[in-house]
């Protein structure tokens, strides 16, 4: 199994407790806005482990730029999913992260970057 696949099934891992943590412990203490978008970042960082499996499978893109797409894809999910569950928890954590919002759009501009890159790669490959 390559290291991206290993990689992406340990995500799709992480993926699932993330989201048991959300629906069992987070209930209790974020809002129902709080909540709905905590559950926004799970399902956007679901979608791009189910893209990376995909990555995986497809003969048309060379591994050096399947390597970039999943490094686009990781720091996007971080961004991105990452700066929207510290928002909604900034409270249960008692810190002040609010100069993360400007982050979150940053992290989904990669992610629709990975999409079109790859687009791309499919549309000129040239094989050797």
């Amino acid at each position: 199994m390559s290291k991206r696949l290993y990689f992406t099934f340990i995500l799709g891992g992480f993926t699932v407790i993330l989201g048991a943590f959300g629906a069992h412990l987070l209930e209790k203490l974020l809002s129902a806005a709080q909540l709905a978008s905590f559950e926004t970042g799970l399902r956007y960082q679901f979608y791009h482990v189910f893209f990376l499996i995909l990555l995986s499978l497809i003969p048309r893109i060379e591994e050096k730029d399947k390597n970039k797409i999943t490094l686009l894809i990781s720091i996007g999910i971080l961004l991105f999913s990452g700066s929207i569950y510290l928002l909604n928890l900034q409270d249960v954590l008692g810190l002040n992260l609010s100069f993360l919002g400007p982050v979150t759009p940053i992290g989904g501009s990669l992610l629709i970057f990975a999409w079109f890159y790859t687009a791309y790669k499919i549309k000129t490959y040239s094989p050797r």
